[in-house]
């Protein structure tokens, strides 16, 4: 059965850094050990490389959920967001070289990244995820410049990889809190002035990753990605016990509301791969590609929009958004191509307007005054307009929301980029372990070929990243 956890206020979202101890950090005895498994195999992999003990820190990165809010991020649209309690412990201590040395204890692989540029390429086989402490290292140094210091870092992780749960961007904000704390960097002024509060430290972290500008901070590469801040705001500004509604670009928290405690959340990793690589990443991309072709057609006709819910507003005439405006609907009918068609655009329409300023918002308010039947009918909502809409979902995830409501849970929802991953179910605590089992074995039945890699695990909103001192 799993544990209550209990309710843990974090320092305030006014400061960009959280450090806090590992058993106040209010994670349950179960998640709190396996963290400090993962702490104890990473310290393992530095001391086998002959990493001095002394000067190294420590960093909890948790993974998150996607309550609500399906590909609204890079459109300036509403989520409903919390941490996990499993995630990627990092260990680093500084170089006195300007290598950045990265060890996965559990993979037992390793890679090195010059912060110094060279017209040589790497003599290193490429990693399946070299790109992400590539990327971090080059948009710090691009940024920051020589005041980035060289590190060892060792990570251990317990999130399911290329999962939905945001595995890949847990690692990016790692290594951006580890290698901005080695150098010193919250103490530079640029920092202050671009990176305080922790809502913009997130925004920063999500534009690393796109390889967007961010303020007086020019962008650079990127993971090859058009995502937006989502993933690393969740990871960076949420709180344990907690479901936090943001808004986007810019990042801004509107309100939290209370878990129940009497239920958690139930995940199912559906052994299909969603990864942001490779074909997977352009179909990720082409969903955000009809969002911003959208924004073009509405400027070709004289808007001034950056994102999509800019041109909701300035259709609208306002802040006031109470359906799809009629002119953005005729702006769209003018600007159908081979690639998208106007009922593609509609729907998208349609689904962006009720995930940001329908369902969000809506499913808010339900669990504030616990009206879980209404929150279980927002959230298949949002669900039948991802299958629809985005068609970003595959018959396995479809499936497990299927069975995950057959066997009673309040509600359940596919989550993440799409095209594979994880399926959450909310259900009572007391149910938990009997539900995760049932539903385990009713997909397996029906997926045989996913079953070595189907995971199932519960969880309840938990801590944000943080220092471990």
């Amino acid at each position: 059965m799993s544990e209550s956890v209990p309710v843990r206020v974090f320092p305030s979202l006014d400061e960009s850094i959280v450090q806090t101890s590992l058993d106040a950090a209010g994670f349950v005895p179960a998640s709190e050990e396996r963290y400090r498994k993962l702490e104890r195999d990473a310290h393992r992999s530095l001391d086998e490389a002959n990493v001095a003990r002394e000067g190294r820190r420590t960093w909890i990165v948790p993974g998150r959920i996607e309550v609500l809010g399906k590909h609204v991020d890079y459109a300036g649209g509403r989520s409903l967001l919390c941490a996990v309690d499993r995630g990627i412990v990092l260990v680093a201590s500084p170089r006195t070289d300007r290598r950045v040395v990265l060890r996965d204890a559990r993979r037992r692989e390793s890679m090195a990244v010059s912060l110094d540029p060279s017209p040589f390429p790497s003599s290193q086989a490429p990693l399946p995820w070299a790109v992400y402490p590539r990327t971090v290292a080059r948009r710090l140094e691009h940024n920051f410049g020589a005041q980035v210091v060289g590190a060892d870092i060792a990570l251990a992780s317990n999130l399911p990889p290329a999962a939905g749960v945001s595995s890949s961007s847990a690692l990016v904000v790692g290594l951006t809190l580890a290698l901005s704390a080695l150098s010193d960097l919250t103490n530079d002024p640029r920092w202050a002035t671009a990176l305080v509060p922790r809502t913009k430290l997130a925004g920063y972290v999500g534009a690393l990753e796109n390889g967007a500008d961010y303020g007086v901070l020019a962008g650079e590469r990127g993971v090859g990605t058009l995502g937006g801040a989502q993933d690393q705001t969740a990871i960076l500004c949420c709180a344990p016990g907690m479901l936090s509604v943001f808004g986007w670009a810019p990042v801004r928290h509107e309100r939290s509301v209370v878990w129940p405690t009497d239920h958690v959340f139930v995940i199912a990793v559906s052994g299909v791969v969603a990864a942001k690589t490779g074909a997977a990443r352009e179909r990720y991309n082409n969903v955000a590609r009809l969002a911003h072709h959208v924004v073009h057609a509405w400027n070709a006709r004289g808007g001034t929009a950056r994102t999509l819910a800019d041109a909701f507003r300035q259709a609208a005439g306002g802040d006031v958004i109470d359906d799809v405006p009629t002119a953005l609907l005729e702006a769209t009918e003018l600007a159908t191509n081979e690639q998208f068609t106007t009922e593609q655009m509609h729907a998208r329409l349609y689904q962006f307007y009720n995930e940001s300023w329908r369902f969000v918002p809506a499913a808010a308010e339900q669990l504030a005054n616990r009206d879980l039947d209404a929150f279980g009918a927002t959230v298949a909502a949002s669900q039948r307009g991802a299958e629809v809409a985005l068609n970003n979902q595959i018959v396995e995830t479809v499936q497990l929301v299927s069975i995950a409501k057959e066997l009673g849970a309040v509600a359940a929802s596919a989550f993440g980029a799409g095209f594979g991953g994880s399926v959450w179910a909310m259900v009572r605590e007391s149910d938990a372990e009997r539900f995760a089992s049932r539903w385990r074995d009713r997909y397996v039945k029906v997926y045989p070929h996913a079953s070595h890699r189907v995971q199932v695990f519960s969880t309840q909103p938990s801590a944000p990243a943080f220092e471990a001192i």
